[in-house]
């Protein structure tokens, strides 16, 4: 049966074909042909977006277009045909050996005391508090592990650089993800954070802004997305002044 629904459009022009969306559908929906990124049969795309992440040229987006529905139990024979269990794609565990590094998701265990106090000294006078990658909202799926249950810090990329104690004192103990309201694309930062909130369980966000104009864009599209998802998560927002001062902490409401 044909309905609207959310799918995912592959734009052949900036695909290169590199194949690293194939192995993150665990429906088996993407491969590649010629060269290029294909939907096998739309019934076995379900239209979250797992494989955004993993494309280092943007070449997949999630669009809303009449498809035929997707059907779990076709994906399920699908994927047995091709050697797999269902929920896992037969590359699933295949080594990556093309494609840009920084969208290959990436899971790091926090540093032990012990780890800490022998790290080199380009580590500086403290260790890092990142415990995954990548961090960008454009490259970060959906679906991604660490967002699970995760406490999350959503950082306007110019933070870190005003404030220097960004790692000890907003980073430590959360997954961040970074990104900028004024250059990149709003309604994409909406349905990112729409289909986070609805399916990965965060239990707090923490929305980490500049004092100028552009950054307080982020909140509102924080705001949006949980507003979309029907959830509601304790939400705040600290702003920091171009000096790197903390010039304001409020709770806000979705």
């Amino acid at each position: 049966m044909k309905i609207k629904r959310k799918i995912i459009q592959i734009d052949e022009e900036k695909c290169d074909g590199c194949g690293l969306c194939v192995p993150s559908c665990a429906e088996g929906a993407l491969q590649i042909v010629n060269g290029k990124a294909k939907i096998v049969a739309d019934k076995f795309c379900d239209g979250l977006g797992a494989c955004l992440g993993e494309c280092p040229n943007d070449a997949l987006h999630v669009i809303e277009r009449v498809a035929d529905d997707f059907d779990e139990k076709a994906v399920e024979e699908h994927l047995k045909a091709r050697g797999a269990a269902p929920g896992v794609h037969p590359q699933a565990h295949a080594p990556a050996t093309a494609g840009c590094p920084s969208a290959r998701l990436q899971t790091f265990a926090p540093s032990t005391p012990c780890q800490q106090a022998n790290q080199p000294v380009s580590y500086g006078t403290s260790p890092s508090a990142l415990t995954h990658w990548p961090v960008q909202v454009r490259l970060v799926p959906p679906t991604a592990p660490f967002l699970k249950g995760a406490d999350l810090l959503v950082a306007a990329d110019c933070t870190p650089i005003a404030y220097p104690n960004f790692h000890r004192d907003f980073l430590n103990g959360k997954v961040v993800m970074m990104g900028c309201p004024k250059f990149d694309e709003t309604d994409a930062y909406v349905e990112k954070f729409t289909e986070i909130f609805k399916s990965s369980g965060v239990k707090s966000v923490s929305v980490l802004t500049m004092e100028v104009p552009c950054c307080q864009g982020l909140p509102m599209i924080v705001r949006k997305g949980m507003e979309l998802s029907k959830k509601k998560i304790p939400l705040e927002q600290v702003i920091v002044s171009t000096r790197g001062e903390i010039l304001k902490t409020q709770k806000l409401v979705a």
